[in-house]
């Protein structure tokens, strides 16, 4: 079974199913989505059946949580306390509700369903961590104080990226969360703004997120291997629309 893990979509459904085709993707995979389905391009409605079909398909898909699954869900569910919507149609929000305008209620209520479902973090039998964003407690994501953190957080990101690669892990001074696990896979911080295009190892830390909200393509990483598969850049797959760009 190979451990394949995708990063942020953000509405892509073209990409999605271009990386999949890729990288040969069968029903024996399992599949790790990092979360952000949605918010981006204009197929997020789109996007989430083609997640609820695919578990029928392929039975070892493990489906977490973004920021953006969030707010989608506290928007269909209309649990908008949390939710600043200016900001949010901002970083891809309004593409989502133009969406949906034409969506069923039937169909809302199954991805209200699937949102909900979303896991905050997964472990694998090998200590792996894979998570969309982060965490900050000493002892772990089963530790997290505030479990919003673990699809918001960026300082774990950045405290790998500011981590001499000289210092060795016996060290003191070496970062006690970053021991925890043999390694982390996240999204969340697109690496196109440290102008990289392919998935970014710093330390023990992946970020998959290649920036297919932006300009860049989406990206499906072999946790196993290192192997990677992209598809086109997202503004290729959708010509006249901007995505997340400004």
């Amino acid at each position: 079974m190979r451990t394949l893990v995708i990063g942020d979509i953000h509405g892509g459904l073209k990409a999605l199913q271009q990386v999949l085709e890729r990288a040969s993707v069968t029903p024996v995979d399992r599949l790790v989505f990092l979360g952000d389905y949605v918010d981006g391009w204009s197929e997020s409605p789109a996007v989430l059946s083609f997640l609820i079909e695919l578990r029928h398909s392929h039975p070892h898909c493990v489906f977490l949580r973004g920021n953006h699954d969030q707010l989608v869900l506290e928007w269909l569910t209309e649990r908008n306390e949390n939710l600043d919507e200016n900001l949010w149609f901002r970083h891809g929000g309004e593409a989502t509700v133009n969406a949906y305008r034409n969506v069923a209620d039937d169909i809302r209520s199954e991805h209200i369903t699937f949102l909900e479902s979303l896991q905050n973090y997964f472990i694998d039998d090998r200590n792996r961590l894979f998570v969309h964003a982060g965490f900050t407690n000493q002892h772990g994501v089963t530790h997290e104080y505030f479990p919003r953190l673990l699809y918001w957080d960026r300082t774990l990101w950045e405290l790998a990226l500011a981590l001499d690669s000289r210092l060795p892990t016996s060290d003191p001074k070496y970062p006690a969360r970053l021991k925890l696990y043999t390694a982390i896979f996240i999204g969340h911080t697109p690496v196109t703004r440290l102008g990289h295009l392919r998935p970014l190892r710093c330390a023990n830390v992946w970020n998959v997120d290649t920036g297919a909200a932006f300009h860049g393509p989406l990206t499906l990483l072999d946790a196993d291997t290192g192997s990677f598969w992209q598809s086109d850049p997202l503004p290729s797959l959708y010509p006249g629309e901007k995505g997340r760009n400004p």
